[in-house]
C-alpha cells in the first residue's frame, strides 16, 4: 500500500538538527517529499551550496535520517513535492572520489557471509566495475553519477584496521568520505568502536575536515524496557540516542537503516553518500582552479619591481642657548653701560641698559627711555623713585644713542635690603626671568628673615610687572615669561633708542646694541672688544650681504627666531650666518630650505626657475656640508626631473658620479620596464605597471 511521506523538523538542542521521516496514508496520486539539507559545510573552508539530495519515499515506515554537522545548528530543511523516483544531482566535471568503509553491518553471532554488505549493495545497483587487492581490506572500483570514478577501501574487521596502523592511517588520510558501519544488535562492537576506534580515526585525520557517515544497520530485536522496575537485559541492542550521541561527538552524519534492501540502500544511503561525493567533487574542482590560476600567475611574466629610493640624510637642529648667552654677558661685563652702587657708594654690579629696559618699565623711566607721562601705572613710577636714583655727575647716553661711548651710568640703590640681593636679582633677569623658585630660595638663604624676603620679592614683582601681558609674575608660567623676555628685546631692534653702534649697508644705516651683539655672536664679540677698528668706532660698514638679509640676521640675535620669506632669502641668510659663525642660525636656514623643497610637488619642481644646482654650489662654498649632501641626494632621488634641465650639466664629475650611483629609479629598472612593455605589447595584454 502506498504511503505519503511527511518530514518534521525536530530540534533536540542548539547543537544539532534532526530530520525524522514518518508515514501516513497516501492520497491517490503518489508523491514524495523532496528534502534538501543545505548543510553548513563543516568539511571545507567555504559554504557549499545544495547540489541536489533527494530522498524518494514510497514506504518508509521505520526509516530515520539524522544529521549532526560539526555541532552547528545551521542546517535547513526544505520541503517540496516532486514526482516519485526522481533524482537531482549536479556534478561539474568527471573526477574521482575515495571512500573508506570501516566496520560490519552484520551481527557477531549471525554470520550471513553470503549476503552483500551496505557499500557493495550500493555499488551493485550503480554498476560495479572491478574488485582489486586482497580480501581484507578489499578495493572496489566503480563509475557512478555519469562517469565519476569511485574507489572504495572496505575493511569489515576492526582487528585488520588495528593490526596495520600505518596502512590504515594512510588510507584514512587519503579518503574523501569515511563510512563507519555497525549492527544495532551488536552493542559490544559498537562500544569498541566508540571507545577505541573513533579516537584512532580522529588521530589519523589530524583535525582534517572529512565527511563521516555513521550507518546503523538492522532492526532491533530486544528493545530495552523503559520500566525502572524491570530486570530484563537493557544492553542487548544499540539505541538511536546512543548512535546519535556518537555522531555528535564525531561531528558526523547519522543514518539508520532497518534493512539492507534496494529501497533503503539506494534511496537513503545512496542519497547521503552522493551528496557528500558532490561536495567533495566541487571542493576539488575549486581547489584545482585556484591551483591552476596560481600556476598561471607564477609563470606569467611579472613586471619589474621598483625599489624604494634611498632615505635622504636627516638634519638635526641645534638647541637654543639664548638665555645662557645673555646670562654669560652679565659675568663677562663686556659693553656694560650702567653700574649699580649702594648708598655708601660701594660698587655692586655692572649691567646693560638694553637688557634691563627690555624687561621692566622701571628701568625705562630710570634711563629716560620713557617719561612718567608715557607710563599709565603709577606704581611703576613709585617703585622707580623709591628704589633707584641716577648720579647726575656721570655722563648718560642720549636717547638718540649716536654719541661717542660714555662711561657707565651710576645708579644708586636706595633700599639697602634690596641692594644686598641685587646680584641675585640681576642673575634672575639675565637668565630669562624663568627661575622664580630659585630666586626665592637664594634670597631666603641670604636674608634669613621672612619679612625681608617677602619685601624684596614684592619689589622684584613690581619691577618686572608688565601691564596687559603678565601682571602676576609668580602665577605666570616660565614659558610665558620666556616668551615675554624674547619678545621684549624685539622692541629695540632697528631703533636708535639706547643704540651704541650703527651699521652701514648699501648706503643705509641700521642701529644696534653692542651688548646684544657681543652676547649672541662670538665674531662680533671679538670685533668690538679686540684691537680692531670697530672697537672704538660707532659706524661699522658691512659688506657681502643686503640690508634685508642683515636685518633678518639681527632679528635672530635679538629674538632667537627668524622667518625667511623664500628659499633664496634663506640661502642668503645662511651665507650671512656662516660669515659671522652663528651655527644655530645656519642650521635653521638649512632646515627651512629642506622643508620647502620636500613639500614642492614634482610638477612644480620640474617647472620652477629655482636652480637646485646653484644652491648646491653655494652650500658647498660656504661649508654647509649637511645641506650640500642632502641636495645631492635630492637631485639623485628626482633624477628624471633634473636630468632634463640644463643646470644638470653644471654638476662636477664627482657630483655626476654620485648622482648616477644613487639615482632613482635606477637605470636597470628602466631597462627592465622597457623590456616588459615590449613583451606586453607583443602579447596584446594590459600593462600592470602603466
Amino acid at each position: 500500500m502506498d504511503t505519503e511521506a511527511s518530514y518534521d523538523k525536530i530540534s533536540g538542542s542548539n547543537q544539532s538538527i534532526y530530520i525524522w521521516a514518518t508515514s501516513r496514508p497516501a492520497t491517490n496520486t503518489t508523491k514524495a517529499a523532496f528534502v534538501g539539507l543545505d548543510l553548513a559545510d563543516g568539511y571545507s573552508n567555504r559554504k557549499t551550496p545544495f547540489v541536489g539530495l533527494c530522498f524518494v519515499c514510497a514506504r518508509i515506515s521505520a526509516a530515520r535520517l539524522y544529521s549532526s554537522v560539526d555541532g552547528h545548528h545551521s542546517s535547513k530543511c526544505l520541503l517540496a513535492e516532486v514526482f516519485a523516483d526522481h533524482r537531482i544531482f549536479s556534478v561539474q566535471t568527471a573526477k574521482s572520489v575515495s571512500i573508506v568503509a570501516l566496520g560490519t553491518e552484520r551481527e557477531a553471532a549471525a554470520g550471513g557471509a553470503g549476503q552483500p554488505g551496505l557499500v557493495r549493495s550500493y555499488l551493485r545497483g550503480s554498476g560495479l566495475v572491478a574488485e582489486l587487492g586482497s580480501p581484507a581490506p578489499s578495493r572496489l572500483r566503480a563509475r557512478i553519477l555519469g562517469g565519476v570514478r569511485l574507489e572504495v577501501h572496505e575493511c569489515p574487521r576492526w582487528d585488520i584496521f588495528d593490526s596495520d596502523w600505518y596502512t590504515s592511517r594512510s588510507l584514512i588520510g587519503g579518503a574523501d568520505i569515511i563510512v563507519i558501519k555497525y549492527s544495532v544488535n551488536d552493542k559490544t562492537s559498537f562500544q569498541e568502536i566508540k571507545d577505541s576506534y573513533v579516537p584512532m580515526i580522529k588521530k589519523a585525520l589530524n583535525h582534517c575536515s572529512i565527511p563521516v557517515i555513521i550507518s546503523a544497520i538492522g532492526a532491533r530485536k530486544n528493545l530495552p524496557c523503559t520500566c525502572p522496575l524491570c530486570t530484563s537485559d537493557r544492553g542487548s541492542c544499540v539505541t538511536t540516542s546512543e548512535g546519535l550521541q556518537l555522531a555528535k561527538e564525531f561531528g558526523a552524519t547519522y543514518l539508520e537503516l532497518h534493512a539492507l534492501n534496494d529501497f533503503y540502500i539506494q534511496k537513503y544511503f545512496g542519497g547521503v553518500l552522493e551528496y557528500f561525493m558532490i561536495q567533495s567533487l566541487n571542493q576539488k574542482s575549486s581547489e584545482k582552479m585556484k591551483k591552476r590560476k596560481k600556476n598561471q600567475k607564477r609563470h606569467r611574466v611579472q613586471p619589474p619591481q621598483l625599489e624604494q629610493p634611498e632615505k635622504l640624510p636627516i638634519l638635526k637642529g641645534e638647541a637654543s642657548h639664548y638665555n645662557s648667552d645673555l646670562h654669560n654677558l652679565l659675568f663677562c661685563c663686556q659693553c656694560s653701560d650702567v653700574a649699580f652702587y649702594s648708598e655708601d657708594f660701594s660698587k655692586v654690579m655692572e649691567a646693560h641698559k638694553v637688557i634691563l629696559c627690555s624687561v621692566s618699565q622701571v628701568f625705562m623711566l630710570l634711563f629716560n627711555v620713557k617719561s612718567p607721562a608715557d607710563v599709565h601705572d603709577s606704581s611703576v613710577v613709585r617703585t622707580a623713585q623709591s628704589l633707584f636714583v641716577v648720579d647726575t655727575r656721570a655722563g648718560l647716553t642720549a636717547p638718540g644713542g649716536t654719541a661717542e661711548p660714555s662711561p657707565p651710568a651710576r645708579v644708586i640703590v636706595k633700599d639697602s635690603v634690596f641692594c644686598s640681593c641685587l646680584l641675585d636679582i640681576l642673575h634672575f633677569i639675565y637668565s630669562g626671568a624663568c627661575q622664580w623658585e630659585r630666586l626665592e630660595e637664594d634670597i631666603k638663604k641670604k636674608l634669613k628673615d621672612s619679612e625681608k624676603t617677602e619685601h624684596v620679592l614684592e619689589k622684584v614683582k613690581c619691577i618686572l610687572k608688565t601691564p596687559g601681558k603678565l601682571n602676576n609674575l609668580r602665577d605666570g608660567s616660565s614659558h610665558q615669561i620666556k616668551q615675554l623676555y624674547n619678545t621684549s628685546l624685539r622692541q629695540f631692534l632697528n631703533t636708535p633708542v639706547l643704540a651704541d653702534v650703527i651699521f652701514t649697508i648699501q648706503g643705509a644705516t641700521v642701529p644696534a646694541h653692542r651688548a646684544v651683539l657681543v652676547a649672541r655672536c662670538e665674531v662680533m664679540a671679538a670685533m668690538f672688544n679686540g684691537n680692531y677698528l670697530e672697537a672704538n668706532s660707532i659706524l661699522v660698514p658691512v659688506y657681502g650681504v643686503s640690508k634685508d638679509t642683515f636685518l633678518s640676521f639681527l632679528e635672530y640675535l635679538y629674538t632667537d627666531s627668524c622667518c625667511p620669506a623664500s628659499i633664496l632669502q634663506a640661502m642668503s641668510l645662511l651665507i650671512c650666518a656662516e660669515m659671522y659663525q652663528v651655527m644655530r642660525l645656519q642650521h635653521i636656514c638649512e632646515l627651512y630650505i629642506i622643508t620647502q623643497l620636500q613639500s614642492m610637488p614634482s610638477r612644480e619642481l620640474a617647472t620652477t626657475s629655482l636652480s637646485i644646482v646653484s644652491l648646491l654650489k653655494k652650500a658647498k662654498f660656504h661649508n654647509s656640508d649637511c645641506l650640500s649632501t642632502w641636495l645631492l641626494h635630492f637631485i639623485a632621488t628626482n633624477y628624471l626631473i633634473f636630468s632634463q634641465k640644463p643646470e644638470f650639466q653644471d654638476l662636477s664629475v664627482e657630483e655626476r658620479n654620485f648622482v648616477e650611483m644613487h639615482r632613482w629609479p635606477s637605470n636597470m629598472y628602466l631597462k627592465q620596464l622597457a623590456e616588459y612593455r615590449n613583451y606586453i605589447h607583443s602579447q596584446k595584454c594590459h600593462c600592470a605597471v602603466m
